[in-house]
This record gives C-alpha cells, structure tokens and sequence, in this order.
C-alpha cells in the first residue's frame, strides 16, 4: 500500500509543477483586468465600482486609435514582406542542400542574436541618410529583419521533414518548377509558414526600442504610445489595451486546443 501511495504522489507531482508554474506565470497578468476596470484617471484598484470608460477612451481617443492601426499596419506589411523572403531563402537554401546554405541559415539568425538597441542606432543613422525616418516604410523594413529569421527557422524546420523526391516526381510528371512550388512543396509546409508568420507579426506587434529611435509623430505603434503613456501619465487605458490582449491570446489558445478535430485525425 505504500509504494502504491509513493507511486499516485510521484505521478501526481509533475502535474502539480506544471499548475504551479502555469499560476506563476499568468496570475500576475491578470492583475492588470480589474485596474483596467477602475473609475479613476490613474492606476489603481476599482474601490467605490467599476468603469468602462477607459475601454471607450481607445475608440474615442483618436491618440489611441491611430497607434493601433500604426501598429497593424507596420505588422501586416512586416509580416507579409518576411514570410514571402523567409519562405524563398528556407526553400532556396533546401534545395541546394550544400554547406554553403547552412551557413547562409545561421547567418540569417543575426537579427536575434545582436541587441536591439545596436538595430536602432544602426538604422537610425542609416534612415536619417536616405530620408526613411518616422515612415511606414522604414518601420516596415526594419521590422522584416527582426522577423526574417523566425519564418526561415520554422519552413526550414517543415522542409527537414519533406522528401526531396516528391519534387523530383512532379517534375518528371510535367510541372515547371513554379507548378512544383505550389502544388507540391508550399502545401506540404504550409504550417511552418503559418507558424513563421505569427511569429513576425508578434515580434513586430511587441518591437519598441527601434521605434524609439526611428519614428516620432507622423508614425506611433503601440508599444511607443504606451510607453508615452507610462512616461508622462499613467493613463489606465494602458491596462484596457493590456487586457484585451490578454483576452484575444487566451481566446486564440483556447480555439487552437478546443476546436474540433478531423475526422482522419
């Protein structure tokens, strides 16, 4: 009866880690909910009731508005520029197979490796040149390097997993080689381009410091609006932007684990 005992607590004791760690990890977010709740025009815990008036201040407050849209559109355009260099350089670098391709990947894995603040002294020297500061464009172009790196590490992970002879057999089927991409290779990595792509828009989502650096008043993400919002005045709306957040990315991880399976699965 005892070593069944010490076996239910040794089975059990990973799954308690796991919670605990789980709870140490998320709980502190939430603290942010019922602040972003609060009828008061500074950070604090709702007392006398709750308002929603700092949730209407980012439809209303056109500050607000306008950093979100900055931030979507710099995200999008970022994201659909590394996706598109990513996948050509993980596919072209597949298909040569030889060292010189495997040390162009590590290359590639730069952006992360050096510090952003180096990134924003860089370009920022480089945009003041060729007129490309406080831009979508110079943003955008910044932000493609930072994501780069992530979509040639998760299509070259989906490539590692493909045969090279399905390629092979589509071309001597007939296809050109662009009939090959798509019909053959781009379905067969498709969840490593998705996975890419989230990547890149998430970092380019979070990514302040070079904006710090590169953008001021025709061009504010919303990282640098809050950061404003921080520096000059704890406005709560900062924890109401915060907290849809955090419910989109609970409502995205509950739909990934909770939605229905194919049948073949």
């Amino acid at each position: 009866m005892t070593s069944q005992n010490e076996a239910v607590g040794a089975s059990r004791f990973p799954r308690i880690l796991a919670w605990a760690t789980a709870c140490f990890l998320i709980l502190p977010m939430l603290v942010i909910i019922p602040i972003s709740v609060t009828p008061e025009r500074y950070l604090s815990m709702p007392s006398g009731g709750i308002s929603l008036r700092h949730y209407s201040s980012l439809i209303n407050d056109a500050r607000w508005s306008k950093s979100i849209l900055d931030s979507l559109i710099v995200a999008i355009g970022a994201t659909l520029l590394s996706v598109s260099l990513g996948t050509a350089f993980a596919v072209g670098a597949w298909r040569l197979g030889v060292p010189l391709a495997k040390r162009l990947r590590l290359l590639m894995l730069a952006p992360l490796i050096v510090p952003p603040i180096v990134h924003a002294v860089a370009f920022y020297r480089a945009w003041a040149t060729i007129g490309l500061l406080d831009s979508y464009l110079g943003l955008i172009l910044i932000h493609t390097m930072k994501g780069v790196p992530f979509v040639v590490l998760t299509v070259a992970g989906s490539l590692a997993n493909l045969d090279r002879r399905l390629e092979q057999a589509a071309r001597s089927l007939g296809c050109t080689p662009s009939q090959a991409m798509r019909w053959v290779i781009l379905p067969q990595i498709v969840t490593g381009i998705a996975s890419g792509a989230a990547f890149a828009f998430i970092t380019s989502w979070d990514e302040i410091v070079v904006a710090l650096f590169v953008t001021s008043r025709h061009v504010t993400t919303l990282p640098r609006r809050i950061w404003e919002g921080l520096a000059d005045n704890i406005d709560p709306a900062i924890a109401a932007i915060g907290t849809i957040m955090i419910l989109l990315t609970f409502a995205i991880a509950a739909f990934k684990t909770f939605r229905p399976q194919p049948s073949g699965a």
